[in-house]
């Protein structure tokens, strides 16, 4: 799948909107881009609006060897893909644990696994959009930070178990970001959403570009991004 394409191959999970969408647009003057979702014909149609790039439609929680045999090379892995889901601890059933756990943090380290001898064999890179949640939790967030909170401890292990492999890893921690996961945080938390206030989804695929074309001798190993309160 890879191994004839000149450029270095950048596979972006979630990759048909907000965050992930931003970070293929981003990507694409530079990289060959393999677009994860689960929606075939909108991944069909995004990949011909860039100039190298074809679809990765899989459902992340149901990834198999079989689907990754043809990456032989991949330069970057980005996990975009996400959910949202929040609740009072009183209230969450094991039915939001379990899709949570599997959407945010079990299936990043599934594919990680799988993809890990593509990523060695080009000394590639780990990206993980993380969020603020993966640093200090609230009332009402404690799945949604759970998930977030395991991510970060997964990238911090995986971080220096690849070291000596030459595949670097980076933890990006965006907080309120404009896309339809904000909106649905508004509607939980009950107030006015207004996009323009909060980041926008290319400030986050400008910082995965700062990890990705970060030299050799250097590592973005986690950032964090912060609404100004300034817009």
């Amino acid at each position: 799948m890879t191994s004839s394409n000149p450029l270095p191959v950048a596979l972006i999970t979630g990759a048909s909107r907000g965050i992930g969408r931003a970070i293929a647009d981003e990507l694409a003057p530079t990289h060959h881009l393999l677009l994860g979702g689960r929606d075939r014909t909108a991944l069909d149609a995004l990949a011909a609006s860039y100039p190298s790039a074809k679809p990765f439609a899989v459902d992340v929680r149901e990834v198999t060897e079989t689907d990754v045999a043809g990456i032989d090379r991949l330069d970057v892995l980005v996990h975009s893909a996400g959910v949202l889901q929040m609740g009072a601890v009183a209230d969450l059933d094991d039915e939001t644990w379990r899709t949570s756990f599997d959407i945010n943090v079990f299936a990043v380290a599934k594919l990680t696994r799988l993809l890990l001898p593509a990523l060695r064999e080009a000394r590639g890179q780990v990206i993980a959009i993380n969020s603020g949640s993966g640093y200090s939790s609230g009332a009402g967030s404690a799945v949604y930070s759970g998930t977030k909170f395991a991510l970060r401890a997964l990238t911090d292990a995986l971080r220096e178990e690849e070291r000596p492999n030459g595949v670097r890893v980076s933890s990006i921690h965006p907080g309120r970001v404009a896309t339809d996961m904000q909106a649905e945080l508004h509607d939980f938390e009950g107030k006015e959403y207004s996009p323009g206030a909060w980041i926008q989804p290319a400030q986050v695929a400008k910082a995965v570009r700062l990890a990705v074309d970060a030299s050799r001798d250097s590592a973005v190993e986690s950032l964090n991004i912060r609404p100004s309160g300034m817009a």
